[in-house]
């Protein structure tokens, strides 16, 4: 009688003889087929450009509203359902949103652009998520490591925060920065040394003031990604910071990325407004345009 395990080899042949697949014995052993599978990357397609309505009474003007919006609009149903070729673009879309949330600034990223690294009170990224508070102050240590990386009392201090994403810190954030820098330049105006805030939230600038001192503090951080986008980035400003203060004095820029105000555009706007900053002596909404 054949014992169980000929039966299953017998088994899994027969099916691959229906596949068409070659499962020739080798060894004594059934070969594993090689399937090669090629799937497109849904991410790179171009939902501007997409329309999966079948039948659009008016397609021009329908793909006219589409390239006015982010918004995921016209993409069709089956009964009550997505299309599955929207659902899979959904979920890649919000797993990249989650990686943006969940993945550190590469130690690599800091050590080529020459930064030193300071932290806040938060342990790790799971602490900063759900500690909000911690991600606004910096213990002893880092003060004092903050101190000795950056002479205190500059016009203009610029550093950079992870905040909620990793992706658009790497992807903006130096060419921002190197804009700015030119910007600051051709109106005069020195910045201090840069350096980078791990597990920063934005009123940690309050607390870096307090420690360096500048005119005003500028910090380009990593804003909270969406399905639209995970590389968007912000830039907040604020004129003599402090803890405590409202955040109405807070001027941003924000949607700083591909899609949105390409990365040297912003770097070279924000450093007009930080001229308008020094020269008004306030920020946020009583800042002049």
């Amino acid at each position: 009688m054949m014992d169980m395990e000929s039966k299953i080899k017998n088994l899994i042949a027969d099916v691959l003889s229906e596949m068409g697949v070659d499962s020739s014995p080798s060894a004594g052993e059934i070969a594993t087929p090689q399937l090669e599978v090629s799937l497109p990357d849904l991410t790179a397609e171009n939902l501007s450009e997409q329309l999966l309505v079948p039948t659009p009474v008016n397609r021009e003007a329908y793909l006219k509203f589409k390239q006015a919006t982010v918004s995921r609009i016209g993409i069709w149903r089956t009964g009550s359902r997505y299309l599955t070729r929207s659902l899979l673009r959904f979920r890649a879309d919000h797993a990249i949103a989650q990686d943006a949330v969940f993945n550190e600034v590469s130690a690599e990223f800091i050590k080529d652009w020459g930064l030193a690294e300071i932290k806040t009170k938060c342990s790790d990224k799971d602490q900063f998520l759900t500690r909000p508070d911690l991600g606004r102050e910096l213990d002893d240590e880092n003060v004092a490591l903050l101190k000795k990386s950056c002479p205190g009392k500059a016009r203009v201090q610029v550093y950079i925060a992870d905040g909620l994403s990793s992706s658009a810190v790497e992807k903006n954030a130096k060419d921002t920065f190197l804009a700015l820098i030119q910007g600051l330049k051709g109106h005069g105006i020195e910045a201090g040394t840069p350096f980078f805030l791990r597990y920063g939230r934005v009123p940690a600038m309050d607390a870096v003031a307090e420690i360096l001192q500048p005119e005003v503090t500028v910090v380009l951080i990593g804003e909270r990604p969406g399905l639209a986008t995970a590389e968007s980035m912000s830039c907040y400003m604020a004129y003599n910071a402090s803890v405590g203060m409202p955040e109405a004095r807070r001027t941003v820029l924000s949607n700083i990325h591909k899609g949105g105000l390409p990365a040297v555009e912003a770097g070279a706007h924000i450093a007009d407004v930080v001229k308008k900053i020094l020269d008004q002596k306030v920020s946020g909404l009583d800042l002049k345009k």
